[in-house]
């Protein structure tokens, strides 16, 4: 019994053992599960920690790369400032010749027309068919059918042809005309100037002045002028910048522990000597432009009055403050090399004019003699009850707008010149319900706004938690930026409604007095008529179409009062390239290019604002070119889109389509549809397998 008891125990005793031993290594992974648990956190920690010093470092950088650019601005404005005489003395003289117009016109370019059509060749038809007599007798009869539709064919294109070269002779002659009757205006001014006729003298030296690029930004351009014909003398008052000009900074500081950007002052004694120097260098490249544009030798000096507008230091009333005044002989003025010179010196020294010594604080000196006391002839040119927008300095622009906004009952003023983040007015709309902060910004454009500016100002109103943006212009915009403000806190002023808010509230503005040139004809397409339409002076857009694939595709559009064509006049294709008002034409493929316009391999000419007043929407659709690809579908269509350009050709906007699909024919790629006074894009694709004639017969044309 006692030795069996003695099994039992040491098999007890190791059962204990084994667990023990279980216990420890389940302790001890335990505990190597732990430390690799603490190293895997501390790792983390420090992952964490070098991304939060990788992304604080970056930030710092960014901020200080900001500051940096900021001062780097400041700094090209006071270059820009400091050698604003040199600039100006390196550029070109204006001149009568810059007046001219070259008596030249575009050459004939008949495109597609200019090539005849292939006749077939009655070997291939035969080589192509069996030995067999009956054989032999298809292929002549195929052979023949397609020689009358060849001749059918180039009996039309020469008729084409003949039309559009008729058209454009019509056109090149008016055209020729119209450019030879601004050259002999030109050259009876250029006979009056040579003979001191005091009213011409005044005009083409004005015009000298407004021509010359050496002006910087927010320079103003106004003058009063008058012609001595006796003295030989012109004086002229001519608009100074203000001491705003200057930049009122030095640098722009980024303070880490405060994370803001601090700028710094210029010293006040630095700003008013880059100042004075800057007025003493406006009042020498006036003169240098004017004694530079004598090609006809009227002038022996010129009286040259620098002023600027505001409340007199003496009065606090309204008043004309001349700040510069000059008197210069021309041998006294051609000696002197004007790029070399130290502006205040030559102009207060070699030329013995007069200087404010305290230009910023408006202190006046007299004028050596005004337009007024010529007598008569007295010419003001950038004031004026009805200011034109489109020659107004840009400045004040933004100050009309501001009051425009001030007018409507709004908080409004101009934003400084550097740092605004491209903002040109802030404004505040009081109203405890629908009011908040307005961000404005002022285009002052002839050509159409392209949508990158509609997206910047959302950029810039989003960053500043603005409650809106406002973009106000003097000219349009196109289809894609009403597309992109849709929905958005945006408002877009075109320059028409401009105009009309400014009479609406008292103020005065007005969109320049141009003469239209002769409308020049439609180009021809390989298939088109070429009797209809021709460019226009008015603000036009260029929908082209691109496209992957080698299917042979016709693009077309139809004019449409909802879902109904207006007219079949209005189905704008191959055989009828134009309606009948011309606000929506074809544009041909070029044979030197093999594409419509900027590489698009289709185009379509749209005058939105010329569209009848009944057509709310303009669809776009393509289909198959049966008899170039006979038995293709849309299959091939692909990464297709409608490339929105201005009327210089530039890509405005992209505006993604629905590709083709197997078994269809035509497909409707969308619609710009006019909802107010704004037009924007909808996306189509509805697809048909009965080609372009079940298409257009859903918008109410038939086609036999």
């Amino acid at each position: 019994m006692g030795r069996r008891a003695s099994g039992l125990i040491a098999t007890w005793a190791e059962a204990q053992r084994q667990t023990q031993r279980q216990r420890e290594a389940e302790q001890r992974e335990t505990a190597r599960l732990y430390r690799e648990a603490e190293r895997r956190q501390r790792a983390y920690e420090r992952d964490v920690n070098r991304m939060q010093r990788e992304q604080r470092d970056a930030y710092r950088r960014q901020r200080e790369a900001e500051a940096l650019r900021a001062t780097g601005e400041l700094e090209d404005r006071v270059r820009e400032l400091e050698g604003l005489l040199a600039a100006g003395c390196a550029g070109r003289a204006f001149g009568v010749a810059a007046l001219r117009r070259p008596e030249a016109v575009e050459p004939f370019a008949p495109g597609a027309l200019a090539r005849p059509v292939p006749e077939p060749d009655l070997g291939a038809y035969l080589a192509g068919a069996g030995r067999w007599p009956h054989q032999q007798t298809e292929a002549r009869a195929r052979f023949e059918r397609d020689w009358a539709a060849a001749s059918a064919a180039e009996e039309q294109r020469r008729r084409q042809l003949a039309s559009y070269r008729a058209q454009y002779d019509s056109w090149a002659a008016g055209r020729l005309a119209e450019i030879r009757e601004h050259n002999a205006s030109i050259a009876e001014m250029d006979r009056a100037l040579r003979a001191g006729e005091p009213d011409t003298v005044v005009e083409y030296f004005s015009a000298a002045l407004y021509a010359s690029e050496c002006w910087p930004e927010g320079f103003p351009r106004r003058l009063t002028a008058a012609y001595d014909r006796g003295a030989r003398q012109l004086v002229v008052e001519w608009e100074l910048p203000g001491f705003e000009v200057v930049p009122e900074h030095r640098m722009v500081r980024y303070l880490i522990n405060a994370d803001q950007h601090k700028e710094v002052p210029r010293p006040v004694t630095q700003r008013r000597a880059l100042y004075r120097d800057v007025l003493a260098q406006s009042v020498l490249l006036a003169l240098r432009e004017l004694f530079a544009a004598d090609e006809a030798g009227v002038l022996d000096s010129v009286v040259l009055s620098g002023f600027t507008d505001g409340p007199d230091p003496a009065t606090g009333r309204p008043a004309r403050v001349v700040l510069a005044t000059a008197a210069v002989e021309r041998a006294a003025f051609a000696g002197i090399r004007m790029e070399l010179v130290s502006a205040v010196e030559c102009l207060t020294g070699a030329l013995g004019g007069r200087l404010s010594a305290k230009p910023d604080a408006r202190t006046p000196v007299r004028a050596v003699r005004t337009p007024g006391q010529v007598g008569t002839g007295v010419v003001s040119h950038g004031g004026g009850e009805e200011p034109d927008l489109l020659a107004m300095d840009p400045v004040e622009f933004e100050h009309l707008v501001a009051e425009l906004f001030r007018a409507r009952g709004l908080q409004a003023v101009t934003t400084r010149r550097s740092n605004d983040g491209g903002v040109d007015v802030e404004a505040v709309d009081p109203d405890p319900l629908s009011g908040g902060s307005i961000l404005v910004q002022v285009k002052r454009y002839r050509n159409t706004v392209p949508p990158s500016a509609v997206r910047d100002l959302y950029g810039t109103v989003q960053g500043a938690g603005a409650n809106k943006g406002v973009l106000v212009t003097t000219s349009g915009f196109g289809p894609g930026s009403y597309a992109f403000a849709e929905g958005k806190p945006l408002t877009l002023v075109s320059g028409a409604e401009l105009v009309d808010l400014l009479h609406r509230h008292g103020l005065r503005g007005r969109l320049g007095t141009g003469t239209p040139e002769p409308a020049r004809p439609q180009e021809a397409s390989g298939d088109g008529n070429g009797d209809r339409g021709g460019d226009r002076d008015g603000d036009f857009n260029v929908l082209g179409m691109a496209w992957t694939g080698a299917v042979a595709v016709d693009v077309c559009a139809l004019v449409c009062a909802g879902s109904r064509a207006l007219s079949e006049e209005h189905f704008v294709f191959y055989n009828n390239p134009a309606t009948p008002e011309g606000a929506v034409r074809m544009l041909p493929r070029r044979a030197d290019r093999g594409s419509a316009r900027g590489g698009d391999r289709a185009a379509v000419r749209v005058e939105f604002d010329a569209l009848p007043a009944g057509a709310d929407r303009l669809v776009l659709a393509a289909a198959v070119d049966l008899e170039a690809d006979p038995g293709a579908d849309l299959g091939g269509f692909a990464e297709a889109a409608i490339l929105l350009r201005d009327a210089g050709g530039e890509e405005l906007e992209r505006l993604a389509v629905s590709d083709g699909r197997p078994g269809e024919t035509a497909l409707v790629l969308g619609s710009f549809r006019r909802r107010g006074g704004d037009w924007s894009f909808v996306l189509g694709g509805r697809g048909y397998r009965g080609g372009l004639a079940e298409l257009v017969g859903d918008f109410g044309i038939e086609v036999a």
